[in-house]
């Protein structure tokens, strides 16, 4: 028996049984219309939101690489430390080296990114951010009368025996 007739008897065994009769949207018609554009790409689209794909994964590799850089440079100001700007810079200037060596897609240049340029971004987002007046704290209750409260430590609660 074949691959295909051995499928198609497994179908028809399966609808003797009765194993299709109650799937949701049973009757229904088939949603195919396209949502857009022509319908060679609408499947794609579709498999792409049904599945939480982002649309950035299907760019081509040195399109990719390019937004990365541009999101880096918008974001660059919520990073905590150089060394963590410095860290991601280094990685991302990896993954375009490794292109260049084997270019695979679009013959598109992609310009190693320059971690001192983010760093000097940073420094002037965090001076920024500092120059902000912070809103106040509330005020904390007075102390009660008669002295300092005393908070138990959670690391010196007493065992029950």
């Amino acid at each position: 028996m074949s691959f295909p007739s051995w499928i198609d008897q497994q179908i028809d065994d399966a609808e003797q049984r009765g194993v299709f009769d109650d799937l949701p949207g049973k009757g229904k018609p088939l949603n195919l219309k396209p949502t857009g554009g022509d319908y060679g790409d609408a499947w794609v689209r579709d498999y792409a939101r049904r599945e939480g794909v982002q649309p950035d994964e299907f760019l081509p590799t040195p399109l990719r690489l390019r937004r990365e850089i541009e999101q880096l440079t918008e974001v660059v100001g919520e990073f905590r430390s150089e060394a963590e700007i410095r860290e991601v810079a280094g990685d991302i200037n990896r993954r375009i080296v490794e292109w260049r060596r084997i270019p695979v897609g679009p013959p598109i240049h992609v310009r190693l990114v320059n971690a001192d340029d983010l760093v000097a971004r940073w420094r002037a987002a965090q001076s920024a951010k500092a120059a902000r007046p912070r809103p106040q704290a509330p005020e904390s209750p007075p102390p009660p009368p008669g002295g300092k409260t005393r908070r138990r430590r959670w690391w010196r609660r007493r065992r029950r025996a």
